[in-house]
């Protein structure tokens, strides 16, 4: 059996569009992509969600606390899930805060960043680190409750596949562009609709066969 370790954001949580009062909640297995995903790959493949609503890739979080940061996780949940034989990884959404000030060049900085701790530390499977995946997010909308914090990140959403795109063919590695296949929900322009995990997990499997 395979082992794949999905790290990622509330997206990969399966958190739900946040409505404006603030509440919000988590999607059952039967809809979050990594669950979805495991049923479509069958029984030759243990995937493992690894999902932090507001993780970043290498930020600490000045207002959520600094276990947001998605580097200081990443050594245990390697050495939690070990031995793996593919790390897959979804984040810059959050990076895409205003108040962090990054562009999609520095958020994929941040990926490349990951990849190489995976790469060094990772106990794969019979000695070699695990094969690489690299997801990029759905391009997010400044709608809703997130809108104001999340000032000129649409536009550089949308640029940040190219970008991960390049780090994935430096690594090696695989690559998934998510938003070629989902939108994020128009509710908050940030968080994946029912739909949108359904076709991530699909296309993924797609991918992975």
């Amino acid at each position: 059996m395979k082992t794949l370790l999905c790290y990622g954001d509330s997206n990969t949580h399966g958190t739900s569009p946040m409505l404006p009062d603030g509440s919000w909640h988590r999607y059952g297995p039967e809809t979050r992509w990594p669950r979805r995903l495991a049923t479509l790959l069958g029984g030759d493949w243990h995937v493992i969600e690894d999902g932090l609503p507001g993780r970043t890739t290498c930020h600490d979080n000045p207002f959520d606390g600094p276990h947001k940061n998605g580097l200081r996780h990443l050594p245990v949940a390697l050495e939690c899930h070990a031995p793996l034989d593919l790390f897959a990884v979804m984040l810059g959404t959050n990076d895409l805060k205003a108040y962090f000030g990054l562009t999609p060049f520095d958020i994929a900085k941040g990926i490349r960043t990951l990849l190489t701790l995976v790469q060094q530390k990772a106990p794969g499977r019979n000695g070699p680190p695990p094969a690489l995946l690299v997801i990029s997010p759905v391009p997010i909308d400044e709608v809703g409750a997130w809108g104001e914090s999340l000032a000129g990140g649409a536009a550089k959403s949308r640029r940040l596949a190219q970008y991960l795109a390049e780090v994935a063919r430096e690594f090696d590695a695989l690559f998934f562009d998510a938003g070629s296949v989902a939108v994020a929900s128009p509710i908050d322009g940030v968080h994946l609709g029912e739909e949108a995990h359904l076709a991530i997990a699909e296309g993924l499997a797609r991918l992975l066969r």
